[in-house]
């Protein structure tokens, strides 16, 4: 997933995203590719330790079911943000991907609690960022 953003997002940083007013909180754009990095590491371990429980188990499907969810909504931000260029649509988006981030943590923690604490950050990190996209739409309508 974060590859397929980024091949959206990229393109917009030096364009569209430069032109845009935005929070004195925004975060060094070199920062993102690092956080993103640990963050889908950091998810893909996660979905490991409840995958591996086993389909079979009613939990684990649903659980999955929730991180597929939330996993599709992260891959279609960066497009909505960067490829549309909207901010306000990719802000429903985001606060749509937080609440199935939250139910994933809280699916995963019935499986695993090793694994749902390993999706903080994750949800840490989208919180931070719903604050930004709304920001930047606030900033920029």
């Amino acid at each position: 997933m974060g590859m397929i953003g980024s091949l959206i997002t990229y393109p917009a940083i030096p364009t569209w995203y430069a032109g845009l007013v935005k929070p004195i909180f925004s975060p060094p754009g070199w920062l993102f590719g690092p956080v993103w990095t640990i963050l889908y590491i950091l998810m893909g371990v996660s979905l490991f330790m409840v995958w591996k429980k086993g389909t079979k188990d009613k939990k684990v499907r649903l659980a999955l079911k929730f991180f597929g969810i939330q996993l599709f909504l992260n891959g279609i931000w960066s497009p909505i943000f960067f490829g549309l260029k909207n901010p306000l649509f990719a802000f429903m988006v985001i606060i749509l991907m937080w609440f199935f981030i939250r139910k994933t943590i809280i699916a995963f923690a019935e499986i695993d609690k090793k694994a749902s604490r390993l999706l903080y950050p994750y949800l840490v990190w989208v919180s931070f960022a719903s604050v930004l996209n709304f920001s930047v739409w606030l900033l920029n309508r």
